[in-house]
């Protein structure tokens, strides 16, 4: 259904790739697609796909290309997971921020949409945290984000709706974290929260062996839920 396509950067020196998928009719909402560590892979394709028969246009950038351009790995090979976490090793947020706000801008103005939410998962479930804390998305959902309880100090500045889902027993994201997690954003105005207990992370992945396809079709319900409101046009 989508197709590879390159979009400018913020400061309009470069381009980066993503992968887009339009839905049958015109879309008046975009959802950004963030991939977790493994790149546009086939699962992440799906998701976007997936987005785009509910009539979302979607696009996932990828987020490793300045270092990693094109990469798809496959959590499930030791190899290329071992790879996949040289990669995050040399993540920068703050690139990534800008990224997303070069994307937010092309969607509203290229691909006229009047609203655009963004969803991640594990490191894009906390590029979703600071995307709902930094850019002015108008509605962001992480799933199992890593390394969002080290910065709790920026969700004074969530203004947008945020959804986070916590899975239980994520061997990244320890109890205390979890804890604090809750403890930070449980009154925030503009968080919602969701446990799974029980479920470790990469619940809701499309494909391979990580997916509990009870959690991930939960998950995946509350998510297409927040985005009908507060997406809508």
């Amino acid at each position: 259904m989508g197709e590879l396509r390159r979009i400018g950067t913020l400061e309009g020196d470069q381009t980066f790739p993503v992968y887009r998928a339009e839905p049958a009719a015109g879309a008046t909402a975009a959802i950004i697609v963030i991939p977790e560590i493994f790149g546009i892979n086939p699962g992440i394709r799906a998701k976007c796909d997936a987005w785009a028969k509910l009539g979302y246009l979607a696009v996932a950038p990828d987020i490793f290309w300045r270092f990693a351009e094109g990469e798809e790995l496959d959590p499930d090979v030791p190899d290329q997971f071992d790879k996949a976490l040289k990669n995050m090793g040399q993540f920068d947020l703050d690139s990534c921020m800008r990224d997303i706000e070069a994307l937010i801008h092309h969607l509203k103005r290229e691909g006229n949409c009047s609203k655009v939410g963004l969803v991640g998962f594990c490191l894009g479930g906390f590029v979703a945290y600071t995307a709902a804390a930094r850019t002015d998305i108008d509605a962001s959902v992480g799933y199992y984000g890593v390394s969002i309880d080290q910065h709790l100090g920026e969700a004074q500045a969530i203004a947008n709706p945020l959804m986070l889902h916590i899975a239980g027993a994520d061997h990244f994201v320890t109890a205390d974290a979890q804890t604090a997690i809750h403890q930070a954003l449980d009154g925030h105005p503009r968080v919602t929260l969701h446990d799974y207990p029980g479920l470790d992370h990469g619940f809701a992945a499309e494909i391979g062996q990580r997916r509990d396809e009870q959690g991930a079709q939960l998950a995946d319900r509350r998510t297409e839920a927040f985005f009908a409101e507060h997406l809508a046009a």
